[in-house]
């Protein structure tokens, strides 16, 4: 396999056991939360200050400021010591996606990894989303809601916190928008032919894309 594969998902559809089943299936890398170690590891952040600003939201207009100033750049070193941290956090970890992928073949779970990407003609984008159902009761049995279940907080409205902040971060620093269709090669409904069908019509694909 010659393929970087880039998954965005719905939370409780399956996303990460789909990518991590696909990257045992070709023998590849996999980078979910291991990447929050990789960019720890090359850019100097601490694992917690990058565990805390993963995937989670920021102030578009600030980012946009900031931005404009490192692109037209005065002093891009002098713009980037006045990011916000969340700002500092996702270059890091944009820079270090660029560095994976040229390590060879890959799988990336979110973290606008497609954006990071957008420059590669080797990498296919997909996104995992699934019925409500499906995703509740996937979603009932994870740990971290669990823990939240015991605060009272409803299922469905944990599943939707969730997806608000995943499509925040995306929708901030991504050229797309989270979840439409246009924003990616191709998307599947994984509560059709669950998480191993899913897995199976993926594999597929890519090989039929590594065929052209």
């Amino acid at each position: 396999m010659k393929t970087i594969l880039t998954i965005g998902r719905q939370y409780g559809s399956g996303g990460r056991e789909i990518g991590q089943k696909i990257a045992d299936h070709y023998g590849i890398r996999y980078y979910d939360k291991e990447l929050v170690a990789q960019v720890a590891k090359e850019s100097g952040f601490c694992k917690e200050i990058i565990q805390r600003e993963d995937e989670r939201p920021t102030n578009s207009f600030l980012y946009n400021l900031v931005m404009d100033t490192y692109s037209f750049g005065q002093s891009a070193a002098a713009a980037f010591t006045d990011m916000p941290l969340s700002q500092k956090v996702f270059l890091a970890q944009f820079e270090t996606i660029k560095s994976l992928a040229e390590k060879g073949p890959c799988v990336f779970i979110g973290r606008c990894a497609d954006e990071a990407l957008s420059e590669r003609d080797d990498v296919l984008n997909i996104f995992i989303h699934a019925s409500e159902d499906f995703r509740i009761a996937r979603v009932r049995n994870y740990p971290e809601y669990i823990k939240q279940e015991q605060r009272d907080t409803r299922i469905t409205d944990y599943m939707a916190k969730i997806d608000r902040q995943r499509q925040s971060y995306y929708n901030y620093y991504a050229s797309g928008k989270w979840g439409r269709v246009e924003t990616y090669d191709y998307t599947f409904d994984s509560s059709i032919l669950g998480i191993d069908g899913t897995v199976h019509l993926i594999t597929q694909l890519i090989d039929d894309f590594e065929a052209r």
